[in-house]
């Protein structure tokens, strides 16, 4: 059975949960919130208090105030911070994220669900226009050099990697920098010789200026893998490749993976005796497991995947193009292209799907339409109208003239439908293997045309038939003054009075 793991906020009704993976987190120290404390940071601060579930069991948390950032940038202890553990200390018109607690249980340590807390405390603290986040940091490998080093000095030894501190090391590698040495910030925390070090992350976009906070996440990060089609010696060396790339975009802080249609075709080539139906029909015995592993990789990596796509026999025996989005909470959906190609349905037997929908996720509504679907205007407009932000396009083209069917017909959907279009395909020849020699493809990221825009429509693109990444920033907040304000506004200015654009039976209302 597949994990589900969700972050969200702190609830009243978590805090026996909480004591229970608190003792799991500290065994030396034996300490945790009591459920009075819990219940008072939930209604004083609700937002700023997360938590993360295992398939419903609370393994992870973090916590925080609001404080005034002149008020606590000298020394100052943990007790002082929350005002003797009352929270007294919060104001929620001050400029500075404090934070009080993090924690993970040891068996789940080792999964970047520390680093998903604190992009949480990111994104909240950009929302709220906060100037930065700060906090005390143990430093629990400093007992063991005290007789020697200051704690300034054990902190430029780990800095320059003489010394191996795991925390300090996570602290820096997510973008906090240390600002003071704080004493006796927490008695009791004798592995740390009592120090602490003030840490802190800047928030680029704090704007002096009064500003309304946003309610969602609006700056998206797109990772396409532009996939070079290579033989491999099995279904395991081809995950290992797909790893790769999915640690690499993470390392890029990407929100989303997009991976090309039918990727991992190169394994057909140890059916290359069999007809080109037979072979596809064992590609997709291998389907399950890919998925198994793209969900598990979405959770360990933080970053939702989308994969492409696989044959997949349905119930009937038929064979279908399809792919799955794997969120990074461990959910999956499953989308099916609709429309198959003359050489897909003569070489392969596939048979068109019947599925359509958007899908939402932690960085806005998408849509994923498979190669060939995107040159089909209908399925995007349907998707539009359920509130689309970004369009996906998985695809797999053989010459350049397929592939300018695809990327026109997507910059076309861009502009139709005022949405960013994001397109991954595979590169290069691929012996062995029939019906799949040659592939060209450039992958991009388009956008509608207009002055908040680049003038081509392209945000950016791949070197064409080259594997890479792309790596490209999308801003969701520009879509909504589009769409209102534009210099045309495709959306609104259809004439519903002439014609109507309806499947109910394919789509489910959302």
């Amino acid at each position: 059975m597949n994990e589900l793991t969700e972050i969200r906020h702190l609830q009243k009704t978590d805090a026996e949960a909480i004591k229970n993976a608190m003792l799991l987190a500290y065994p030396r120290l034996a300490s945790y919130w009591p459920e009075a404390q819990l219940n008072k940071l939930v209604d004083l601060f609700p937002e700023g208090q997360f938590v993360v579930t295992v398939n419903g069991e609370v393994v992870a948390a973090a916590f925080a105030l609001i404080v005034d950032h002149d008020q606590f940038e000298e020394d100052h202890t943990f007790q002082q911070v929350t005002g003797d553990y009352t929270f007294s200390t919060h104001q929620p018109t001050a400029d500075t994220l404090y934070g009080i607690e993090v924690f993970v249980v040891p068996a789940m340590r080792g999964r970047r669900l520390a680093r998903r807390l604190y992009e949480a405390r990111k994104e909240l603290c950009e929302r709220l226009n906060l100037r930065s986040i700060t906090f005390g940091a143990r430093i629990p490998g400093y007992h063991e050099y005290q007789e020697t080093l200051t704690p300034k000095q054990y902190v430029q030894k780990v800095k320059d990697r003489e010394i191996m501190d795991p925390s300090l090391n996570f602290q820096l590698s997510n973008d906090f920098h240390p600002v003071r040495v704080l004493r006796n910030y927490l008695p009791s925390d004798k592995a740390s010789g009592s120090y602490a070090l003030l840490m802190e992350w800047d928030n680029m976009m704090y704007d002096t200026r009064p500003v309304q906070p946003i309610a969602q996440k609006t700056q998206v990060r797109l990772g396409l893998v532009q996939w070079q089609m290579r033989l491999y010696s099995g279904v395991e060396d081809l995950l290992q490749q797909v790893e790769y790339f999915v640690d690499a975009l993470a390392a890029y802080r990407a929100d989303f993976a997009l991976f090309p249609e039918l990727f991992h075709g190169p394994l057909m080539a140890d059916a290359n005796e069999l007809s080109e139906i037979d072979a596809i029909r064992k590609l997709s015995q291998f389907s399950d497991a890919i998925l198994t592993r793209f969900t598990e990789l979405a959770v360990k990596y933080h970053i939702n995947i989308i994969t492409g796509s696989m044959p997949v026999m349905d119930e009937a025996g038929k064979l279908m193009n399809v792919g799955y989005l794997c969120r990074r909470n461990g959910s999956t959906e499953r989308y099916e292209k609709i429309h198959v190609t003359p050489n897909e349905a003569k070489y392969w037997g596939l048979t068109g799907g019947n599925k359509l929908q958007t899908f939402d996720t932690d960085s806005g509504r998408i849509g994923i339409l498979i190669c060939y679907d995107s040159e089909f205007p209908e399925l995007a407009r349907l998707l539009a109208d359920q509130g689309m932000d970004i369009l996906f396009v998985p695809f797999l083209t053989d010459t350049q003239t397929a592939y300018s069917r695809v990327r026109h017909c997507a910059q076309a959907r861009a502009i139709e439908n005022e949405c960013y279009v994001a397109i991954a395909g595979s590169v290069g020849n691929l012996p062995r293997v029939k019906n799949m020699d040659i592939q060209y493809a450039q992958s991009a990221v388009l956008t509608p045309c207009d002055f908040a825009f680049p003038t081509t429509g392209v945000k950016s693109e791949a070197t064409p038939n080259t594997e890479m990444i792309l790596v490209t920033d999308v801003d969701l907040s520009i879509l909504d003054r589009l769409r209102t304000q534009g210099s045309v506004q495709n959306l609104r200015s259809r004439r519903h009075d002439m014609y109507k654009l309806s499947a109910s039976e394919l789509m489910p209302k959302h």
